[in-house]
């Protein structure tokens, strides 16, 4: 059974569609072409939500989203999204300060791997609705690896919206996000 796109108020693009999207934001609008991105994924997470929860009901899982025993729900939604055509996610956590998400083959990555910065940037909107859908509480999200520089593999924190700050600012303080998490009391 496949996800069917059109009653889910969801549309295939190409991975070469949203690659020229991202390209031409970041060029002409710099670093607010990251915030647009972001704005755009998380304005879909509520959506992309309840296209998870109709899913869950065409496989006879009656259970709300929210409501699944925490190992079903990260089962489900690796189906989904792996379903859905973004790619293949394992879900974990670092100090049970933050959840990761990671992804060795994640749609939204451009597989030249020659960017800077880590660039899913839709994503990382996306993720911080559809997660904190599940959390019941704001979550913030940060790429900190991504195939699009070149690493093996996209990885995305998620966490209270105070220790992805903390996070990010010692990230830029030149510190390693391990570290950074690490420091989280």
């Amino acid at each position: 059974m496949s996800l069917d796109l059109t009653s889910n108020q969801m549309l295939g693009l190409t991975r070469a569609s949203l690659a020229g999207l991202r390209a031409a934001l970041l060029r002409d609008a710099g670093p607010s072409g990251a915030a647009y991105l972001q704005e755009a994924g998380y304005a879909g997470g509520e959506q992309l939500f309840a296209s998870f929860g109709d899913w869950l009901r065409a496989r006879d899982v009656e259970t709300a989203p929210e409501e699944l025993p925490l190992e079903e729900f990260e089962a489900r939604a690796k189906e989904f999204f792996r379903e859905a055509g973004w790619g293949s996610i394992s879900i974990g956590s670092l100090r049970e300060a933050v959840a990761t998400i990671d992804s060795p083959d994640w749609g939204e990555a451009d597989d030249a791997g020659t960017l800077e910065h880590p660039s899913c940037h839709l994503t990382t909107g996306m993720f911080a609705d559809f997660f904190g859908r599940v959390a019941d509480h704001p979550l913030a999200v940060l790429e900190v690896e991504c195939r699009s520089t070149g690493a093996e593999r996209c990885r995305f924190l998620l966490g209270a919206p105070e220790v992805m700050e903390h996070v990010y600012d010692a990230l830029g303080n030149g510190q390693s996000y391990d570290e950074a998490v690490e420091a989280v009391e």
